[in-house]
């Protein structure tokens, strides 16, 4: 393979997307780590101002998915949530849906990176609520069995992906990995639901192509700074994907509202972990549009197979913590 010729494709003045195969050789030897850095860091750049295609993602997910070292699936279906962005100028709440779906003994599995290059990464939210990563997928497997949560580093399911990813300290930038990450599947089970957030409405269109080409069982939106978790004043569009097929849970809404006033304080770790705390114990009052999303991850998921019955199964839920509220009132 030429890296000069496919530099020359994608970093002129007049930029080519690269084929299907051109992308699942070029990602391939990226996580294989055959790339001099030079060029390496050149190709990433340029595809990154080009902007990824469909085509482009899907080979790249192609190449990651033969990379990939997968979980036994478990005996329920598993919710799993890609952790790529972090908190910047927002708490991180992606281990606040994580922990509302194991509330109805939903088993979910969080990958992402133990680094939040600044931001404050689910990994370090999750900690200050006892859940640390894994060492291993037996440790990952032994979670899930027994806490129905694991949090589980990139490098323990592809140390290919987890090196490029670590490029973004030295690149300044992120780069095709990190979109490529969301599509990364834990498991062969097509039962397992994907939750992926996309950053822009570009990228959203992008996974959406891909999960249904690849006929995947999908939750797809525009997250939170990168995260797989609904803003908690603007509730974005979910989208429910499978077998090929796509279903509009929920519409945007139509104006964006204040944030909720009691959020957490600090978006630092701690302040948000004792955040959630106080929300899963119904001290403080849960966003709408996560109550919204958690009640699409159900549907999604299989939990029920009406979606007005997964929203009045959240709903009743919210009742009883409102309840907790007022007693302690």
């Amino acid at each position: 393979m030429s890296y000069t010729r496919l530099l020359k494709a994608v970093a002129t003045s007049e930029p080519r997307h690269l084929n299907q195969e051109e992308i699942r050789q070029l990602f391939a030897a990226m996580l294989d780590g055959g790339i001099p850095d030079l060029e390496l860091g050149a190709l990433l750049l340029a595809l990154r101002q080009k902007g990824e295609h469909a085509v482009e993602l899907d080979g790249a997910a192609e190449a990651l998915a033969a990379r990939t070292m997968r979980l036994a699936s478990p005996e329920r279906p598993v919710v799993v949530l890609p952790s790529y962005g972090g908190g910047r100028d927002m708490p991180n709440l992606t281990p606040l849906l994580a922990l509302l779906l194991r509330r109805f003994e939903i088993p979910v599995l969080i990958h992402g990176e133990l680094d939040g290059h600044g931001r404050v990464a689910s990994a370090y939210v999750l900690r200050e609520l006892g859940v640390m990563p894994v060492a291993s997928l037996s440790r990952a497997q032994e979670a899930l069995a027994r806490d129905g949560l694991a949090f589980v580093p990139v490098g323990a399911l592809s140390p290919g992906l987890a090196a490029l990813l670590a490029l973004r300290a030295r690149l300044g930038v992120r780069h095709l990995g990190h979109q490529v990450a969301k599509l990364l599947q834990p498991f062969d089970d097509a039962r397992s639901l994907a939750v992926i957030g996309a950053t822009h409405a570009d990228r959203l269109e992008r996974f959406r192509q891909v999960c249904l080409l690849r006929r995947r069982r999908a939750l797809v939106l525009m997250g939170t700074e990168g995260e797989p978790y609904a803003h908690p004043s603007h509730r974005p569009e979910i989208d429910f994907l499978s077998d090929g097929k796509q279903e509009v849970l929920f519409r945007a809404e139509s104006s964006s509202f204040a944030l909720p006033a009691n959020l957490p304080a600090g978006l630092d770790a701690a302040a948000t972990a004792r955040w959630i705390e106080a929300a899963l114990t119904g001290e403080v009052s849960l966003p709408t549009p996560i109550l919204n999303q958690l009640a699409c991850c159900l549907y999604g998921i299989g939990y029920v197979d009406d979606m007005n019955q997964a929203k009045a199964i959240v709903a009743v839920e919210v009742g009883m913590l409102a309840q907790k509220r007022l007693r302690a009132a």
